[in-house]
């Protein structure tokens, strides 16, 4: 049987293939996509961002368990550093998901960054697309841990939850890094520790300075993902988000958003392509950076003049 065959008869291992030829194999990934995208659509995306350490990984876990018990099956993508040894995923946090390594309704998979920026892998949305026409109820996308720099995963996720803890700082910060213009459920973990309801309720205090009228307010919950306590008021505002979403139809606004941000990686990610394979390019940008710098040509010149070589103009 032939390998789309299998991976759409249910075959887990057809799907890991599936996912490691559209991160590593750059010849076949648009046609396996041409085939994966019109069978995609019926998964709700959820996105867990926030700086290390600040228990995501724990706290899917949770969610997980609390999807299952309504037997919905669930993808994971846990973004991990880059090894600096081989390149792979470093899987630090995958241990606190032991709970559901025997489950075949949970498939996680760990992503390495691979330096890219964001919080996220530049494969992550194929494989969410993966996941998507496999038949998951639910894809949840675990960004790694590298700060407050994380803005992309709202960029691929339906709802996106920031998780913060008492030590993540004060909530200026929080609004400085973006994460309140983009977080549909804020997350206060570790509320067993000291601190946690002052930052709640500064948090609750940047919110109420905007005016929301009929949009969605994001909540603020306090919950300790590894005491179990909160938890299950998480799972009831994602569920009510989503049918905002559905009731309120923003889902056609926010996946137009989403799809013109997928068209201009697409775009720099092909320019990229065309960069690269312009003869003696290296030489050509020092020759071209000094002349900037002398104040001979202005940056634009410059870049006209790289793109006449690739033949788009």
């Amino acid at each position: 049987m032939k390998l789309l065959d299998r991976f759409f008869a249910g075959d887990r291992l057809a799907l890991a293939r599936i996912i490691t030829l559209l991160e590593n194999d750059a010849g076949r990934r648009n046609t396996l996509l041409d085939v994966l995208l019109p069978k995609t659509g019926g998964a709700r995306r959820i996105g867990l961002t926030g700086p290390p350490g600040s228990g995501k990984s724990t706290l899917t876990d949770r969610l997980i368990r609390l999807f299952r018990q309504e037997d919905r099956t669930v993808g994971v993508i846990a973004v991990d550093p880059t090894s600096p040894f081989t390149g792979g995923a470093l899987l630090g946090d995958r241990v606190r998901m032991q709970s559901s390594w025997d489950d075949t309704g949970v498939f996680v998979r760990s992503m390495a960054d691979r330096t890219h920026t964001g919080g996220l892998s530049a494969s992550t949305p194929h494989v969410i697309t993966a996941f998507d026409a496999f038949g998951k109820d639910v894809v949840i996308v675990e960004t790694v841990g590298v700060g407050q720099s994380t803005l992309e995963i709202a960029e691929v996720t339906d709802t996106t939850v920031v998780v913060l803890t008492p030590e993540s700082g004060d909530s200026i910060q929080a609004m400085k890094a973006g994460l309140m213009e983009m977080a549909d459920i804020l997350v206060v973990n570790k509320d067993d520790r000291a601190g946690a309801g002052h930052f709640a309720s500064e948090l609750r205090m940047v919110l109420n300075m905007r005016q929301w009228a009929d949009q969605w307010q994001p909540p603020i919950l306090r919950i300790s993902a590894r005491n179990n306590t909160g938890v299950d008021a998480l799972y009831e505002q994602l569920t009510a988000h989503h049918q905002y979403l559905s009731e309120q139809q923003h889902f056609e606004t926010r996946r137009l958003r989403q799809s013109r941000t997928a068209i201009d990686r697409a775009v720099e990610e092909r320019l990229g392509h065309l960069l690269a394979g312009i003869p003696d390019i290296a030489a050509i940008m020092d020759r071209l950076s000094e002349q900037v710098a002398r104040r001979e040509i202005h940056p634009s010149a410059a870049a006209a003049e790289i793109i006449k070589k690739t033949n788009l103009e």
